[in-house]
């Protein structure tokens, strides 16, 4: 009688073994992404000068929305960490980038292609310490509110950053992808004229419509985290009020769409590109509900899942200007009088203030490039205001599964294509007065980009 028992005994022991075993083997086997998210407003005070626009001859009136700074962080299964840091202001500069950058990687014992940053390009936006510095010479209160914001932003960065950081948890990561069409070439197409030739299908010039977005959910199907990406200007308003411009309001809806989400924006290569229609109100909710649409038409559609590792690269190359102005140009810029006039002015003393400090190396700029590997899909982020060839040939040349954005670590000047720089007009030339620098660039620089470029790829493809 006692037999069967006995082996009963047996058999549940074994099978305990067995079901402990599996326990034990189960995080290897199931072991997955991790993903976490923080925000900070950087809505500045009352009082601070607005950038981006020439014509800004005041500080701004008031708050039209928030701006916010907002970091996703993310882990593949063996550990290896990014965070991306996404911010509603026209431009930042690589000292504050850098450190925000430094502060992080030393807490979390990061290397310093790891951590992204990538600015919207709004000009609702307050001017920061170090970006644009042709646009205007600032009252010295109105340096001192400056300075004193952009140290404070610093620290919001770093906070974003550490938020999403400590908060990283098992998640499903998924991308893809949909088109979103308000944005032209403005270089091609007269503003009046664009809805009409929209309508016509006559819009000339390149143009990327593609709306990336990647798809951050728990584990039990919650949407954590949203982002995705346009390459056009965010330049849909010109008034006197804080605003995120169309990407600010793409983010605003989609929160709204999706309670509990926390959406960022990082613009792609549209230097060139513009809105259209702009100037009014109702435009930028016109083309953030079209950018909402469009990842949200994503997200319906099948999304291709995250799986692998992470990898980082970064890496500086020198590219040249290729003159400096004579000391008659300059004085010329100082005391004519033209439109524009404080500008030039501007220009002439920004690009004074750098032969003090650089003397020969004047002419030379360390230019950033950043590349990311999230499994199967690649991020490219490349600094300054970067024309849409450049994306458009990267993908020709490595594929769709690659994303490519402007506005990243240093917004410094325009990068033109060889096309663009030899065609001159603004992206090509002029746009180096707000800039504060000293010329166009030397013909070149294109190649010297995109062949850093296909290394870092590759180097992130080969990481074990």
């Amino acid at each position: 009688m006692h037999a069967p028992l006995a082996f009963d005994r047996v058999r549940w022991f074994c099978v305990l073994l067995g079901t402990l075993a599996l326990a034990l083997a189960a995080p290897a086997a199931t072991a997955t992404w991790r993903a976490g998210t923080g925000r900070e407003i950087i809505t500045p005070p009352a009082g601070l000068w607005m950038t981006g626009y020439a014509s800004r001859d005041r500080p701004a009136d008031g708050k039209a929305q928030d701006l916010w700074v907002k970091a996703l962080a993310v882990a593949d299964p063996a550990g290896n960490r990014g965070v991306l840091l996404t911010l509603d202001l026209c431009g930042i500069s690589r000292e504050s980038s850098e450190k925000a950058a430094t502060e992080i990687c030393r807490r979390y014992r990061l290397p310093r292609s790891a951590v992204m940053t990538n600015v919207s390009h709004t000009h609702c936006s307050p001017a920061v310490e170090g970006n644009l510095l042709g646009i205007r010479v600032l009252p010295p209160d109105g340096i001192a509110k400056m300075v004193a914001y952009t140290r404070e932003l610093e620290q919001k960065m770093i906070r974003a950053a550490a938020t999403a950081l400590d908060s990283l948890a098992p998640a499903v990561i998924t991308w893809g992808g949909d088109e979103a069409h308000f944005g032209f070439n403005r270089r091609e197409n007269p503003e009046k004229d664009v809805v009409a030739l929209r309508a016509a299908g006559k819009l000339k010039g390149p143009f990327d419509p593609r709306v990336p977005v990647l798809a951050v959910r728990t584990t039990a199907g919650e949407l954590q985290a949203l982002f995705l990406s346009y390459a056009c200007h965010n330049t849909t308003l010109s008034f006197f009020q804080w605003h995120g411009d169309y990407a600010g309001s793409a983010q605003a809806e989609l929160e709204r769409r999706h309670p509990g989400a926390t959406v960022l924006f990082a613009i792609g290569c549209g230097a060139d590109i513009n809105p259209g229609p702009r100037r009014e109100l109702p435009y930028v909710e016109q083309h953030g509900r079209a950018l909402a649409d469009a990842a949200d038409r994503a997200l319906a559609k099948s999304m291709t899942p995250v799986s692998g590792r992470f990898a980082s690269d970064f890496a500086d190359i020198t590219l040249t200007f290729s003159r400096q102005p004579t000391e008659a140009q300059l004085v010329e810029a100082e005391t004519k009088q033209q439109a524009n006039k404080e500008m030039h002015q501007a220009w002439a003393a920004a690009v004074r203030a750098q032969m003090r400090s650089r003397g020969a190396k004047l002419l030379d700029y360390d230019y950033p490039i950043q590349a990311w590997r999230l499994g199967n899909l690649s991020w490219v982020a490349l600094g300054g205001e970067v024309v849409v060839d450049y994306a458009l040939r990267l993908r020709r040349e490595a594929g769709d599964a690659l994303w490519v954005f402007g506005y990243s670590t240093d917004v410094m000047a325009y990068i033109p294509s060889e096309r663009v720089l030899k065609e001159g007009r603004y992206e090509g030339e002029s746009s180096m007065v707000p800039y504060g620098r000293p010329g166009p660039w030397t013909p070149g620089l294109e190649e010297k980009i995109i062949a850093k470029t296909h290394e870092l790829l590759a180097r992130t493809a080969a990481a074990k």
